[in-house]
């Protein structure tokens, strides 16, 4: 009786988690624009890296469903489109990645946190790592 009922509460869980329907267009639509945004007087620089080194990045945020990382030196940056997505890098959260290596690679995981409450929202595996570099300047 135990196995019934607890396959039941599994059904249903699993029913109430696909009833949401199909995402929402304009909530891809809004991220593809605030990408476009933050890439306003940029331009791809380069093909898609694998890895970059993690001296030459200083500072992160989010775009949409992307990641920018801000480079050491000049006017460049570099976007991140986690395969999965990735939750929101507002004000107050951190970008978390744990690597054994001097490199932020793709596949590596990362999470989302509140460093002050301590507080994880999520967690994402990196994409490649395109480099854009500044025009018009």
């Amino acid at each position: 009786m135990r196995t019934i009922l607890l396959l039941t509460g599994l059904a249903l869980a699993s029913a109430g988690c696909t009833a949401s329907g199909p995402p929402d267009p304009r909530a891809a639509q809004t991220s593809a624009e605030k990408l476009s945004r933050a890439l306003a007087g940029y331009e791809q620089s380069g093909p898609p890296r694998s890895c970059v080194q993690l001296r030459e990045l200083r500072g992160n945020h989010s775009a949409g469903d992307a990641i920018i990382f801000e480079a050491q030196n000049g006017p460049n940056i570099y976007v991140n489109n986690p395969p999965g997505g990735c939750p929101t890098l507002d004000y107050g959260r951190a970008l978390v990645t744990r690597t054994s290596t001097d490199q932020l690679c793709r596949g590596d995981i990362a999470d989302v946190v509140d460093p002050v409450a301590h507080i994880t929202y999520g967690g994402c595996g990196l994409g490649d790592f395109v480099p854009y570099r500044r025009v018009g300047r």
